[in-house]
């Protein structure tokens, strides 16, 4: 669950809600007890920015991050994913 802060309690402990985004995702602002506003952490901003990747890559920076093994997720699960069909005919 998200921490919420109203918009006078932020301005008053912007430094110590800053060391508090550094350990989750995002802080509320509120205005008369409702949410008007978000401060994310830099990685949650980070991962908003990222430019959309394919499959391949998606699934590439998966393996790097996680061992299929730990998983029990065999290498052979994603052995015939790719699909070998021709692709769309060209312009002509």
């Amino acid at each position: 669950m998200s921490k919420q802060y109203s918009i006078a309690e932020a301005r008053h402990n912007l430094a110590s809600i800053v060391h508090e985004l550094e350990q989750m995702p995002f802080v509320e602002l509120t205005r008369r007890h409702k949410p008007v506003a978000v401060l994310l952490s830099i990685d949650a901003f980070n991962r908003l920015r990222v430019k959309e990747q394919g499959f391949f890559d998606a699934f590439s920076a998966f393996r790097d991050k996680h061992d299929l093994k730990d998983l029990a997720i065999d290498s052979s699960t994603f052995a015939d994913l790719r699909d070998r069909s021709p692709g769309r005919a060209g312009k002509e």
